[in-house]
């Protein structure tokens, strides 16, 4: 049986949870948080989660996973068929991590964790995101799925990206990053109402307690 290492509080790790309950496929989720341990760089060169274990050994990072899955071929397909429409959806994949998702990252210690960042950051954070927001607008479908008429790959990194983008927007500057976007607000609405996607929900939000306890008990030293 395939074997899911992370925890519940990553949003890597619940694309990779969503895309193996969308699917059907069974598996077994083992909760480890990031470290440089050395058992666990051993299975993650960089101490990172999500890891997918399988019969053949240990798959790191979330869309090598990702497309293992589907490269496997088992279950429900979450790209599409032909050459040119997987292309779609992967750079849209791309374009979600590198210009919303990691430049919402800049803004996480002050979002949410009341750790001030200097000021020429925020500033970054906050015009990338707009930016990021932007090239979305122009390259997403959202027919009603942001690649076309079927969920699939490029939704889930919508989900798990958009939602920790608008949080860091509204902490840090109270910016509505879907008030002119409703498009994207009616997607992510549309999601959220997806039981696989309620329950990583609920699971999520059971194991924030401990994570926050984890990251205060690292701060103390």
């Amino acid at each position: 049986m395939l074997k899911l290492y992370g925890f519940a509080v990553s949003n890597y790790f619940n694309m990779v949870k969503l895309a193996l309950l969308e699917k059907g496929l069974a598996f077994e989720e083992v909760t480890v948080y990031a470290t440089q341990g050395e058992d666990f760089l051993a299975i993650s060169p960089r101490g990172k989660v999500p890891v997918l274990e399988t019969e053949q050994g240990f798959i790191n990072e979330t869309s090598a996973i990702l497309d293992y899955l589907e490269e496997a071929g088992e279950g429900r397909p979450l790209l599409p068929e032909g050459a040119f429409a997987r292309a779609q959806v992967r750079s849209l994949m791309k374009e979600i991590e590198l210009y919303i998702e990691l430049p919402a990252r800049l803004g996480y210690a002050e979002a949410f964790f009341a750790a001030p960042i200097p000021a020429a950051l925020k500033t970054r954070c906050r015009e990338e995101l707009l930016a990021g927001m932007a090239t979305l607008r122009r390259h997403g479908r959202f027919a009603p799925y942001l690649a076309g008429e079927g969920f699939g790959l490029a939704d889930i990194y919508f989900l798990y990206s958009i939602e920790l983008a608008c949080g860091v927007a509204k902490k840090l500057f109270d910016l509505d990053l879907l008030a002119d976007f409703p498009a994207a607000l009616e997607l992510l609405t549309r999601l959220k109402q997806n039981p696989h996607v309620q329950r990583i929900a609920a699971e999520r939000d059971a194991a924030m307690p401990a994570f926050l306890a984890m990251i205060q008990a690292k701060a103390k030293g």
